[in-house]
């Protein structure tokens, strides 16, 4: 199929997991997939593994917690390919306890990849696609982003924000045609990327290639529609 075909998509954190899947899944809807993350090493991997599905991609090495990579990747991107028309901040890490347990430089570094990472991207994205009339930018937030439970109050307290960063863009974006939207997944089994079909089985977390999907829809929907947040979570969760 090649319901992306034209499309050029940036994915950040797309060395591993979520961000893996989705690069794949949009390469193999004919995207050009820019794969940006850190590990330069794996990057070039994703972009190898869509290249032999026939998509096309490019991999950059990027640190969305420093402003001037995340503006160098934009100018990049739209100097290689003309525009931008798909944005997925995924990048991100987990991180902290229990709040009275957790350490101000876990506390700061969770902060700094998850929002303060998010937001240079949103901000660096959200420019260029006002110029060009338009686009989709996905945040990656998490069921812990509506809600919080004992023990994941940083990492929740970040997901909350990224809500909220995602919410105000979409109102700021409308007058640009430029849609805005949160995915929030419950326990994903990032190995699984790589996994055989067995192991996605037998698994009792979600299915990264399942985040994938809800992309992609996000990505693909009509010029007049748009779907603020999706949560996907394990069958039975309780939440």
């Amino acid at each position: 199929m090649s319901r992306l075909k034209g499309k050029v998509a940036i994915v950040t954190g797309s060395s591993s997991g979520i961000g893996k899947a989705i690069a794949l899944r949009f390469g193999q809807e004919g995207a050009t997939v820019v794969v940006a993350a850190r590990r330069i090493r794996l990057c070039e991997q994703t972009v190898a593994q869509i290249t032999t599905i026939g998509g096309n991609a490019w991999a950059t090495q990027t640190d969305v917690t420093h402003e001037q990579h995340v503006e160098r990747l934009i100018h990049d991107t739209v100097t290689r390919y003309g525009r931008i028309d798909i944005l997925v901040n995924n990048a991100g890490i987990g991180g902290g306890s229990r709040v009275a347990e957790t350490s101000t430089e876990a506390f700061d570094e969770v902060m700094r990849v998850n929002v303060r990472g998010t937001f240079l991207c949103c901000r660096a994205g959200f420019r260029q696609m006002q110029q060009q009339g338009g686009g989709v930018i996905l945040n990656m937030s998490s069921v812990t982003g509506l809600q919080a439970w004992a023990g994941n109050g940083v990492y929740s307290a970040s997901k909350h924000a990224i809500m909220a960063l995602t919410k105000s863009l979409a109102d700021e974006g409308r007058p640009y045609n430029i849609k805005v939207s949160a995915i929030c997944p419950g326990a994903v089994a990032d190995d699984l990327v790589d996994a055989s079909p067995t192991d996605i089985m037998d698994s009792e977390k979600i299915d990264p290639f399942d985040v994938a999907e809800a992309a992609l829809y996000l990505s693909t929907l009509g010029k007049h529609t748009v779907v603020h947040q999706i949560v996907l979570d394990r069958l039975g969760a309780d939440w």
